[in-house]
């Protein structure tokens, strides 16, 4: 590996410790405001919003650790394949809590309650997760992680999970479809397990393991089309 290619990847990973760094301070404000305003309008939806943001810190905080060793050569692949692993664990922490919200409001009739913080909360979401994502995919690509990847597909569905309570709320409101938000959350859960499954196993999104010193090559799994751009 040349010095150009070492100073590249070192100033991609400094780009990608920025993009973790914010993503720990963003959900840690989102975990606040949602619980908490989910108390305090006795919304199960925007509790269980909050308790997601804490699990993508804790994905947050694996991409830390494993960008961090990104210079330690002998173990980077290794730890990369435990950081894939970690990941795909809290796909399925969040395919749990997703699963036990929705059924437990569909068995009790609990309709969405209206909150403004929880509202501004959601469009917030939708506004800066897909910009984060984007970005961290172009870092996923530029160093060739699986483990990134998978962490752009945490935020990912923070958006839709966004977009899902937001949607509840609004659904509710002007048509009293109080049950729309819990079943769109189920129709959710069977592809964040396949998520969970690809990175409990060791793979990435196109179905190859992350197993090679050289990472993924497929272009439109890892968005190798935008790398030039990372």
């Amino acid at each position: 590996m040349t010095s150009a290619t070492i100073t590249n990847r070192s100033i991609v990973v400094r780009r990608g410790l920025r993009l973790e760094y914010f993503t720990l301070a963003w959900n840690s404000l989102e975990a606040l405001v949602a619980i908490i305003s989910g108390f305090l309008a006795g919304s199960i939806a925007l509790v269980g919003f909050g308790f997601d943001s804490v699990i993508e810190c804790a994905s947050g905080a694996t991409l830390l650790w494993r960008l961090h060793s990104d210079h330690d050569h002998a173990n980077r692949e290794r730890r990369e394949r435990l950081a894939v692993r970690m990941v795909g664990t809290s796909f399925l922490l969040l395919a749990i809590y997703i699963a036990y919200e929705a059924i437990h409001t569909l068995v009790h009739h609990e309709s969405p309650e209206k909150s403004l913080p929880g509202i501004v909360l959601a469009i917030a979401s939708l506004i800066v997760m897909p910009l984060l994502a984007r970005a961290k995919r172009r870092v996923a690509s530029a160093l060739n992680s699986g483990a990134m990847q998978a962490d752009s597909r945490q935020t990912d569905l923070c958006a839709y999970l966004s977009a899902i309570l937001l949607g509840g709320l609004i659904v509710n409101a002007l048509l009293g479809w109080w049950w729309a938000d819990p079943v769109a959350g189920l129709v959710m859960i069977p592809i964040i397990v396949r998520e969970g499954i690809r990175g409990i196993r060791g793979e990435t999104c196109c179905d190859s393991p992350l197993v090679s010193d050289t990472g993924c090559h497929n272009d439109a799994c890892c968005g190798h089309g935008e790398s030039g751009r990372a």
